[in-house]
């Protein structure tokens, strides 16, 4: 049996402890609800631990013969092979960098590099800015042009369909969101990249908004280059492109101060925080650990604690989505394919309810509806959505809050 990630479905029997996980995360003891998960989640005492051990110890740069020196490569070599795991992925096809934002930027100024007038790029309406953008700027430096993949306004789905007809031999980049950060709605990634596949194009796909909620698998998803934010799962700001084929990346234009670099080095600029590369270790290690009962490596443990995290987050979802329904909170997006991070619109404008739930205690941001899926869902016009979203650490008792202090506003 598979799950929804085409991974061998591990969560048969096996059991969540969040209570436990939650015992893992100091920011907790503030005494609020934690629910904006979509600005990024609260890192666990582990990360903290190693990004503040890192900063009393030495500083140095990989390459000199002391040991400060050596740590510092270890250190990134370490930051590599954490990320290779989360994806099941090759260490050599991890690039380092501050965030998915700038990395995406790089990347685009790379791939686009070669491409010639006729040439076409296809992005995605579903996608936040920065996925687009810096693609779109680069297609029209270089006379490419650019295609978009429309949403469906009733669903808020990217409907795979229609890169029959967006697709072409003309066609040199995919560049996609795995899930929506605004409304949670989920890309079938599989599906157009072997759409994708058939026209000889590369697919480029921000998992920013999915890893932290599910396994992950390169090869299953099917795309040529992934990008993480360590921060949307409680890990420091750092990101990383992941390269399915390692090789693709001496292949493109490098953005390295070093006209010798090689490898993922081509899109790195200037040495790493070798601190906050620490605190991407242990955040990736703190996952692998949502299931302590589970041994082996740390692939497998990450796939293991994944798989029975995502289970855990789905009934909460379902739970909660039905007790949205009951009082009449609209869900942006289609329910059926979705990670837990939701758009919400009530009677009230977005910025009064979110005023209204921190006097109760609870995070949540109002977002305008003016920029990306949200203004082509028309939501600025009702003023606004209230973004929500779970984490590895949401309760069950945190989401019934939620409902009850939504109800006093419908």
């Amino acid at each position: 049996m598979t799950g929804s990630s085409g991974l061998p479905d591990y969560r048969i029997g096996m059991a969540y402890d969040v209570a436990r996980v939650r015992g893992l995360i100091p920011a907790l003891g503030d005494g609020w609800i934690h629910l904006d998960a979509p600005s990024g989640m609260q890192p666990p005492e582990e990360v903290v631990s190693a990004v503040s051990c890192a900063l009393r110890l030495p500083r140095a740069v990989p390459g000199g013969p002391f040991a400060a020196s050596r740590r510092a490569l270890d250190v990134e070599d370490a930051a590599r092979r954490a990320v290779a795991d989360l994806v099941g992925a090759d260490p050599a096809g991890v690039v380092l960098g501050p965030g998915p934002e700038v990395l995406l930027r790089r990347l685009a100024d790379a791939v686009t590099d070669s491409l010639v007038l006729g040439d076409e790029l296809v992005v995605s309406r579903l996608d936040d800015d920065a996925n687009h953008v810096p693609w779109v700027r680069a297609a029209h430096r270089r006379g490419a042009s650019v295609r978009w993949a429309e949403i469906d306004i009733e669903t808020g789905e990217l409907p795979s369909w229609q890169f029959d007809e967006l697709l072409g031999r003309t066609t040199r980049i995919v560049a996609l969101t795995a899930a929506s950060a605004q409304i949670g709605v989920r890309t079938d990634v599989r599906d157009i990249a072997e759409r994708t596949r058939r026209c000889g194009a590369l697919l480029v796909v921000d998992l920013s908004a999915v890893a932290p909620f599910g396994p992950v698998d390169l090869d299953e998803l099917g795309a040529d280059v992934v990008a993480l934010d360590a921060a949307a799962w409680g890990g420091p700001q750092v990101g990383a492109l992941v390269f399915r084929t390692p090789g693709l990346l001496d292949r493109l234009a490098s953005c390295s101060l070093d006209p010798a670099a090689r490898g993922p080095h081509r899109l790195e600029v200037g040495p790493h925080p070798g601190p906050l590369l620490a605190g991407l270790v242990a955040s990736i290690d703190h996952l692998a650990g949502l299931d302590d009962s589970v041994t082996g490596t740390r692939r497998h443990r990450l796939r293991v604690s994944m798989a029975a995290l995502e289970d855990h987050q789905q009934r909460l979802l379902h739970e909660l989505l039905v007790d949205l329904r009951r009082i009449d909170v609209t869900v942006l997006g289609a329910v059926r394919y979705r990670v837990p991070l939701l758009s919400l619109t009530l009677p009230v404008k977005a910025a009064d309810v979110a005023d209204h739930l921190a006097a109760r205690g609870i995070c949540a941001f109002a977002d305008p509806g003016d920029r990306g899926v949200l203004a082509h869902l028309g939501t600025a016009a009702i003023g606004g959505a209230v973004r929500v979203g779970l984490a590895h650490y949401t309760s069950r008792a945190e989401t019934g809050i939620l409902v009850s202090a939504l109800s006093e506003l419908t």
